[in-house]
This record gives C-alpha cells, sequence and structure tokens, in this order.
C-alpha cells in the first residue's frame, strides 16, 4: 500500500481512498460541539477530551465552516468530490484517447503500409 496525494492509498495499482482514523459519528460529534459550544472551547483541550489529534479537529471544523459557506479558503466537501470524480474521469479519458490515437495510427499504417507517417 503506497501513500498518494490527496487523501488516496494506492492498492493492487488502483488508488483508493485512504481509511479513516476516525469514525464519522465521532467527527460529526466533535464539530457539533464545538460549533454549538458558546464560548467556543480551545480545540486542544477539546481534542484532548474526544482523544482525537488537535489538528484532526481543527480541520474538521474548517471543513464543516467552508460546507456551511462560512469559509471561501477552501472547497466545500461536495466541491471537493465533483474535483476528485472530475479528475478521474479526465484521466479515463486521456487513457481512452491514447487508446484511440494508437489504434488509428495501427490501422492507418495497415491500409496503406508504403505510406510511414510519424
Amino acid at each position: 500500500m503506497e501513500l498518494l496525494d490527496h487523501g488516496l492509498v494506492a492498492v493492487g495499482g488502483r488508488s483508493v481512498p485512504a481509511p479513516k482514523k476516525y469514525p464519522d459519528e465521532l467527527r460529526a460529534r466533535a464539530v457539533r460541539l464545538y460549533r454549538e459550544s458558546d464560548p467556543k472551547p480551545v480545540i486542544r483541550r477539546l481534542a484532548e477530551q474526544l482523544n482525537v489529534h488537535h489538528e484532526a479537529l481543527r480541520n474538521w471544523i474548517r471543513q464543516a465552516e467552508a460546507d456551511a459557506g462560512e469559509r471561501s479558503d477552501r472547497p466545500s466537501s461536495d466541491l471537493a468530490e465533483e474535483n476528485r470524480r472530475l479528475l478521474k474521469e479526465n484521466t479515463e479519458l486521456r487513457r481512452a484517447n491514447e487508446i484511440l490515437k494508437a489504434a488509428s495510427a495501427y490501422f492507418a499504417s495497415e491500409l496503406d503500409p508504403t505510406r510511414r507517417r510519424s
């Protein structure tokens, strides 16, 4: 298993999402606790109470704020997911294009073997 960019790992030649260290329920609960508290707790202290890494909690909070439209310095989860989907689709289309180019060159040379293309 090889770690790739964007939270992906390579397994058997394929890119798959990296396993999550913390369950989604814990993430949602941690963010809710922070957002509903008044005054806001110190992130490091709340993270210690929840037994999570403080930077993980900080990132979850930032992402929740982006998803709620409260931040513009990072994409929302929906936009990030769409970008991942489009990146994957783009990669597949480029691969298909290369295959079609190779097939086209092959068949062109078979139809007219005296004419060489470069």
